[in-house]
Formats: C-alpha cells, structure tokens, sequence
C-alpha cells in the first residue's frame, strides 16, 4: 500500500481546539497517573515482541510508544489533549501488585497487549485471568512476572472473564513450556455461554470483523502524534497468534449458592444469583452479567482480599455500546443494572478494584464513587435515548442533540469517550430498540453507494463541481464543513465504482476528491477524543489514497475451530455457501451423512435452494443421502483450517496415508464436491471507503 507520502499539518481550529483540550489535562490533579504507577515491581526488558512463527516480524512494540512517556509532558497539536493523557496512561507498562495479604497476592501485567494479565498466587501454584489477545504477548507477560516474583510453581487454573479474543487468545502460550497443553486436572473456568459466543463472534463474522479491527486499532499505522497514539481501551490489539483452550468449568451450569451454605468467609452477605469456587486454597464469589460489555461475561469477588475484578464492565472510559469493528448491540440497561448489582453486592466490603484493562482504584468510597457514576453513564445512555425516540427523533438526531454527558459523570477523565463515543453509543441504543430503519418511507429503498453517488454527483453539477464545495468547505476549517465535506467527497469516490461510466468521474478529478478526502479525514482524526474514531479517520485517509491494506491478523485460529460444536461447524461452512450460484444450478437436493468415527457423533447436510441444512443424526425428510462421510473430529478440523475446504477434502481422500476420509459409496464424491465446489472465501482485504470493484 502507498498511502501519504507527507505528513498533514494540523488545521488552525484543530491545534487550537486540541491545545485547549491540553490545557485542561495540565490542570489534572494527578491522581490517575499515580494509581497506573502504583505497585510497580518491573518494566518491560524487552523493546518488542516477536511472533513465534515469523520472528522478524513484531506482534507488539513497546519502544513505538515511547513518544507517549508521561515525563515527557509533551503537547501535540496534532493529537486532542485528552485522547493524549489517555495514551500516556495506558503506555505505562510492567508487572504490579494490585494488593497482598498473608501469602496472598495479585499482580497484573500491563501494557504487554490491549488487556491486561492478572495472576493470583494460590496455595500451590499461581492462577491467571485472562490472558492477554495472542500466543506471544501472554508468554512475555508470564515471563515478566517469573522474572521478578521467583514464583516457579505451576500454573493451576486459568479464567476468562468474558468471551472477547483479547481475552482468551494467548491462553496456549501460558503453557508454551509444556508443548501449549494443559496439564490434567487444571481448571480452566468461564461464564456459561462463553464458548459459543467467543466461535460465533470469532468465526462467523470473523473475516469482517478482522478487517474493519484495522481500522478500529490501526495497529499497523505509524505510532506518533500524526499516527496512532492508542485505542482508549489500550493502545492497540496484538498481531499474533490467537489461541484458545476450552473452558473446563462453566460458571453458571449449576445453580448458584444457597443462603444455607454462605460461609463468613465469604465477606459479603449472601444474595441470590452468586456462584462460588475454591481454587488452590483461593476462595472467589462470582457475579454472572451477561449481555453487558460481552453476551457471555462475570465479575469476580476475592474475599480474602477484599478485591473486586470488574471484568470489563467499568473501566477508564466510556465503553461501546456497540463497536466499530462490528458486533451484537450491547444492552445499556442490563450493563447499568449489573453495575448496581455489583455495588450493592460488594462495594462495602471492597478496598482495591481492578479490571481487564487499564489500572485499578483504591479505597471503599473512591471505588463507590466511581462504580456510581460508570453505572449512572450506561444508564443515561439507555433511558435518554428511549426518551428521545419516544418523541420521534432519530438516532443520527438524538446523537446530535444529546452531545454531553451530565456534569456529575462528565467531570471525571473516566466518563470520557476515549473507546466508545457517546455519538455512536446513543445511535446503538436506538439500533438496539428500533433497528436500522428510521420509520421514514424515504429510507426504505435506498439507492446503494455507488448508484446514489453517482445520482448525487450529476445533480450537484458534475464530480468537479461538487470536488470544489468540497475544497470550499473544507476551506472554512470548522468541524460541520469537515463532515460536510467527507460526505460529498464520498460519492465521487463511490461514484467512480458504479460500472457503466456515466457519469464519468474523470481520473484526474477521482485523484483530487481521494486527495481532498485524506485532508479531511485527518483533520477529522486529529481533532477526534475518541481513539477509536481517530484511528478509523486516519486509516481511511491512508487507504482512500494507497488502497486497503494487507490483513496482519485474523479473528479466527485452528483453536477457535477445533472449540466448535458440529452445528457451529457445518453452520460456518453455510454461511460461505455462494447461495444464488448453488440455488440457480443445483434444483435437486445434495445429502450428505456424516459420521464422526472417534466421537460416535452423526448428522446430515442438505443444499437445497442454495442454503446447508444442518441436521443432528438423520434428516427423516432430505431423502437418501448421496455419500456417506466417515472421517474423525480432527481431520474435519483440518479440511477448515486453509481456506480451500473442497481441496483440502479432495487431497485428503486422494492421498492421505493411511486413510483418513472413508466414503461410501466412492462414487459420492461427486455430490460432495459439488457442495464443496460453493464454499467461498472471504477477500480479507475488502475495500471500506471506495467502492468495491467487481470483474
């Protein structure tokens, strides 16, 4: 990808308006830099972290940051003041101790990925939760604290808090000293639904998920102050190789602890709806909260040491209700509902909190304060958009009269829209409740990019007529002309992708409008609190010029197949289906039974009417299945794992010594490649701000 040869100054109402936001970061009290400094027992010793697999290339880079050093105290007028002390404070790297009694402890590692590691010393061994988003990070962040703990015991149970990759993904690469397997008997312990929300997000959206994280972390832009300065959560997300062991212990699959068997040991007083587990001598309470930050996520109460993991249900920051990169819309009622529940369940008897990203807080009534007012933010995000729907505005209306949070939440840095933005939060509650459509009849039928674009570009004159009210616009150097212009600049850009040349956007004005918008893309970028929407802007004016980049990562791993139930399986096959090729050319049904030699499993998939039926055993109404597939669990995995399933099947059947695919009849295989032969796989590099070109 060529993108900008030259950096962009920032406009003069941009550097002022982030000057301004500096301004007020100077008059901070400091008191949050000096909890992410607390405990502090080593830095990173490394400059960078290599993959495993590729080692020159870098999964994670601490010196990129260094610009971000708090001592620096530097201002950018090319980076909002506030996203700026975000950065600085989520660049504060290293092992801490959180808090300690007796032979308890707990450390976190961070600033090793996106989240961060936390481990608890048990009787015998330590105990890890959530272990950062890939293979390397977790390793390095294991590493780190062995270094300067001298702990050598084993680790004796891994816990995932929710079901997001950052959370899971380096879990192999705790035990990269045992061959990446758990030992037996180690507990991997997880919310109830954990392992089919972590597949179906990972897998079934994964490749568009993947890619639009490029723009969400940008973590291949240049780190800088005209680059990337942080996400908010963190300051990007891992490059390397995303793993997952499978829970062992689903908190939640059996019922909650009766009042009858609360123990003072406990600390706090009994309420229904907890679950308890002993681990290694470590006693943890925990609170299910699903449908919060995660469909499938739990807090977690240490007694013995008067600690509280949020999970990432109250962080430094005001979260998404629903994130860019893509996912379910979050529910804003049940997050601020969990949150009461959580300070009414433990907030008394809590004097250290600590969650999966950023750094913890101390003390009863600051803890309070803050639970308090992330619950009261969630909340008003909910309840004011309900209220404004039901006075008939839209969600593109309600975000634009609804632009401040009240001054009793907004006053604290961790009110602040550094991960979610309180435009794109109030627009999915409305989402949520009401759906795309807007009720306008208006909006029902519209036009796609490229169609309306070019309809939009020949009314306003011409693609140089409209490439000129862009500059004009732009020209004025306020923030409504900035939106104005990335608008109308957008439909010459997808105007130039409608196929049939008419209008015509000449090459010459095309490369003007691409030009114009990275101006104002990284305007918009630079003037931006929010991290996300930063890195959104900046990634679009690089590629809207040099063209999608290459795809660092995948949302998907062989782990993450291998964790699929067979319904989750033949139900990621289906959706890759090419529905209306299959549909138009195979007017007869295709059957195929499955058997699953080495888990006695068995089912059925039909292609009928360019849909995969999937059916547990038999199907009593597909008909007679054409082929009958005897194969084992592992090499079904392994048809999955590269992207050409209806090679990788034919290869195994043709060569694969000694066999491993037993058809019956042989003949079969033809039906079986047919099915195979509309299996389809997803451009990782996709175009998102120019149109997408087809042949």
């Amino acid at each position: 990808m060529s993108g900008l040869s030259e950096p962009i100054e920032p406009s003069t109402s941009v550097a002022d308006a982030n000057r301004k936001a500096g301004t007020a970061v100077r008059q901070d009290n400091g008191d949050d830099f000096k909890d992410a400094q607390y405990g502090l027992i080593a830095i990173p010793d490394i400059p960078a972290i290599p993959s495993r697999k590729h080692p020159d290339k870098v999964v994670w880079n601490f010196e990129a940051y260094e610009f971000l050093d708090p001592a620096l105290r530097e201002d950018f007028p090319t980076v909002n003041g506030s996203l700026l002390r975000q950065g600085q404070l989520t660049h504060i790297a290293g092992l801490f101790q959180v808090a300690s009694s007796g032979n308890r402890a707990i450390y976190q590692v961070r600033g090793y990925d996106l989240s961060n590691m936390t481990i608890i010393e048990g009787d015998t061994g330590i105990i890890v939760i959530d272990p950062l988003a890939c293979y390397e990070t977790a390793k390095h962040a294991l590493k780190l604290y062995r270094n300067h703990v001298s702990d050598t015991r084993p680790i004796v149970a891994v816990i995932y808090t929710h079901c997001h990759v950052d959370h899971f993904g380096g879990s192999r690469g705790l035990f990269h000293d045992k061959s990446d397997t758990l030992e037996p008997g180690v507990p991997v312990v997880a919310p109830a639904g954990f392992l089919e929300h972590a597949v179906s997000e990972n897998i079934y959206a994964g490749p568009a998920m993947a890619r639009r994280s490029q723009y969400m972390y940008a973590a291949e832009l240049p780190k800088g102050p005209t680059g990337q300065v942080g996400a908010g959560l963190g300051l990007t997300i891992s490059t390397g190789e995303v793993t997952l062991i499978p829970p062992t212990d689903y908190i939640g699959s059996v019922e909650a602890v009766l009042s009858k068997d609360w123990s003072a040991a406990d600390v706090i007083p009994w309420t229904p709806g907890l679950h308890r587990r002993t681990i290694d001598g470590v006693r943890f309470v925990f609170q299910l909260t699903p449908g919060t930050e995660a469909p499938a996520e739990m807090n977690i109460y240490l007694p013995e040491l008067r600690a509280l993991c949020a999970a990432e249900n109250a962080t430094h920051t005001l979260h998404n209700i629903l994130s860019l990169r893509g996912a379910q819309v979050r529910d804003a009622h049940a997050w601020s509902k969990y949150l009461t529940e959580m300070i009414q369940t433990f907030g008394e008897h809590t004097d250290v909190e600590f969650a999966s990203h950023h750094w913890p807080r101390w003390g009863r009534e600051n803890i309070l304060t803050f639970l308090s007012n992330q619950r009261d933010m969630y909340a008003y995000l909910n309840d004011q958009t309900l209220r404004l729907i039901n006075d008939g505005y839209t969600g593109i209306e309600i975000a634009e009269k609804l632009q401040h949070l009240p001054a009793g939440i907004a006053d604290h840095w961790y009110s602040q829209g550094y991960y979610g933005s309180l435009s794109h939060n109030f627009k999915a509650v409305y989402q949520r409740y009401m759906g795309w459509f807007d009720g306008n009849p208006a909006h029902l039928w519209n036009l796609p990019p490229s169609e309306s674009g070019a309809r939009y570009v020949a009314a306003m004159g011409g693609p140089q007529a409209v490439v000129d009210e862009a500059r004009r616009v732009f020209a004025l150097d306020t923030t409504e002309g900035f939106r104005w212009a990335v608008e109308i600049l957008n439909h010459v850009i997808f105007a130039a992708g409608r196929g049939d040349g008419n209008p015509e956007v000449p090459e010459p004005v095309l490369e003007q409008a691409k030009q114009l918008q990275a101006q104002v893309m990284t305007q918009l970028g630079y003037g931006a609190e929010n991290g996300t929407w930063r890195n959104f802007f900046l990634t679009g004016a690089e590629e809207v010029v040099g063209g999608p980049q290459p795809l660092i990562t995948t949302q998907s791993s062989a782990d993450l197949v291998r964790s699929t139930s067979l319904e989750q399986y033949f139900s990621m096959l289906a959706r890759s289906i090419d529905g209306p090729k299959a549909a138009d050319e195979q007017r007869s049904p295709i059957v195929l039974r499955w058997v699953i030699s080495d888990t006695g499993q068995e089912c059925t998939t039909t292609l009928r009417n360019g849909v995969l039926v999937y059916v547990e055993g038999a199907d009593r109404f597909a008909g007679p299945p054409q082929v009958t597939i005897t194969l084992s669990r592992e090499t079904l995995n392994s048809l999955a794992e590269t992207p050409l399933f209806r090679r990788n099947f034919d290869m195994t059947v043709d060569d694969a010594v000694p066999r491993q695919i037993e058809l019956s009849p042989a003949s079969g295989k033809a039906a079986a490649d047919t099915v195979f032969g509309y299996l389809t796989i997803p451009d990782p590099k996709f175009p998102i701000v120019g149109p997408k070109l087809t042949s």
